[in-house]
This record gives C-alpha cells, structure tokens and sequence, in this order.
C-alpha cells in the first residue's frame, strides 16, 4: 500500500525538512544576510552529500550520469536553485518574505502546466481537484498571516515597487517550477541523491559567481566568524539542501511534478506546529481553517 504513494510520502517529508530548515536560516538570515547565508549554506550541504556519498556510493563525487541527464541535472541546479532563489530572495527586499512566499503558491500549478507540455505528464480530474484543495488550504495560511503587513506596506512602499517586487516573486516561481521540471528529466533512470549533489555542486558554483560579482565576500567571511549563526545554518543545510533536496527529487522520480510539486510546498502548513509550541506565537483562525484544508487536500492524493 505505502508503495504506491512513494513519491506522495517523500513529498511531505520533504516539506518536513523544509519547514525546520527555513525557521533556521531564517534565524541565520537576520544575522549575517541572505546572500553569504545562501552561500554558506550551499557549501554545508556540499560537504554533507560528499560525505554521505563516500559512505553511500564510494565516490566524492557523483558517477554514472551521461550526458544527457548532466545536462539536465546542471540546467534544474541553475534555474531551480540560482536564478529561481536569487528572484525570489530580491523579491523579499523589495517586497517582504511574506508577500514574496504568496506568490510561491503558483510553483505547484506552474509545474503541472510545464510537465504537461514538457513531459507530456497527465493529472487526473481527482488529482487536480486535490492539488486545488492543498493549495487553497496552503494560500489561506500564508494570506493570514499576511493580512496586516499587506496593508503597511500598501502605505509605505510605491506601487511600481511592489510591482516589481511581485513580478520578481513569480519569476522566483517559474523558476523553481522550471529547476523541478528539468530535474525530473535528470533523475529518471539515475540515482537521486547522486542527482541531488550535482544540483547542489551547480548551486554553490553559481552563488560563488554571485557574490563575486556582488562583492560580498567581506560579509561571508563575517558570517563565518558568527558561530551562533553558522551552527545554525549547519543545522538547516543537513535538514534542508541535503536530506530536503534529495527527499524531492526521489518524489519527483516516483510520482507526478504537479502532485510533487503541491506536497513539497506544505512547509508553510507544518511551520504552524512549531510556531504554536515552540515560539509560542498566537495563530489565527484562519490559519487553522487554512491547515485543515491543506490537511484534507494532501488526504485527497491518497484516496
């Protein structure tokens, strides 16, 4: 029975890693800045997926891939991990993280839209009515808690701006829908964590390029010095880039990218947990209605 939901399981655990790694580097973003956080975190997952792939495979380096699934594999690394991430991440400048995360709600459809063109990948009726639930629940939850920052910054900030900002936020969308996509034409017939370190190894060579060329390697070396922050992105970069990234693309692999897609992107739902327990933040009814929605639209993929 578990079997035939493979790719549905390893979907949410990749939420699951997702949703803790993100309060972490959320925690080492407001300490050192994104962009040397990016980059330190690229290079701690390198190192944790070389050293599982010593243990895993025998090689430091991945093996096996032709050219072809190379090709693919370099290609979903720059467009998911570099431009997807770095559009978005300049949204949350201009716009906030919240807003910015609104729009990462349309990674799921997005990606269904490309793979059925792409990958000649076909939902059910059931599938797609499943995939709308899960993504309403997932939009009502990030439109709650963004209710009242919308109306701040309605008031402070000028409409080419947001506009900008909102039109970076969906480019940031199109191309983590983009990286999954082209990741899934990689990982067919390959091993998925081998897929994964190639994708991560692409990822840091472009952030290295990027703060180069941003000259940014005062602030990264600054971060580095920051224990309190760098034990903190460990902790997000073996949860998040490592175990999270590779968790996704053996759900892609064995499932849909549309439903992949959707049950990856429920890191804003599962968040609540620690928020109520942890940080003991006070969560909205319409952040509870929002979960229960995104609960029963997740249930619906396994009937």
């Amino acid at each position: 029975m578990l079997s035939k939901f493979y790719g549905e399981i390893f979907a949410i655990l990749t939420s699951v890693c997702w949703a803790i790694s993100a309060l972490s580097f959320e925690i080492a973003g407001k300490k050192i800045g994104s962009l040397p956080m990016n980059l330190i975190r690229m290079s701690l997952a390198l190192i944790f997926i070389s050293i599982f792939s010593v243990f895993y495979n025998g090689n430091i380096i991945p093996q096996g891939a032709n050219s072809e699934q190379l090709l693919y594999l370099v290609a979903s690394g720059l467009v998911g991990f570099v431009i997807g991430d770095m559009l978005l991440f300049h949204s949350f400048v201009l716009i906030g993280a919240r807003l910015g995360t609104l729009m990462m709600t349309m990674v799921a459809p997005i990606s269904a839209i490309i793979s059925w063109f792409a990958l000649k990948e076909k939902m059910s009726l059931w599938q797609i009515f499943a995939m709308l639930v899960t993504i309403a629940g997932i939009f009502i939850v990030i439109y709650s808690r963004n209710k009242n920052h919308k109306k701040i910054e309605a008031k402070t900030k000028k409409a080419s701006i947001l506009f900008l900002g909102f039109l970076l936020a969906f480019g940031g969308a199109i191309g983590q829908a983009g990286g999954l996509v082209l990741s899934k034409k990689g990982v067919l017939n390959y091993d998925a964590f081998s897929a994964s370190h190639i994708r991560i190894i692409t990822g840091f060579l472009g952030y290295i390029l990027i703060i180069s060329f941003t000259r940014l390697w005062k602030k990264v070396f600054a971060g580095l010095k920051n224990t309190s922050a760098l034990k903190t992105v460990s902790f997000g970069s073996f949860l998040g880039p490592f175990l999270g990234m590779s968790f996704s693309l053996i759900a892609v692999k064995n499932t849909s990218t549309g439903i992949a897609a959707t049950l990856t992107s429920l890191a804003p739902v599962i968040i609540i947990i620690p928020a109520i327990f942890i940080n003991k933040e006070k969560v909205s009814f319409l952040e509870i209605l929002g979960a229960f929605i995104a609960v029963i639209g997740v249930a619906l993929f396994f009937i």
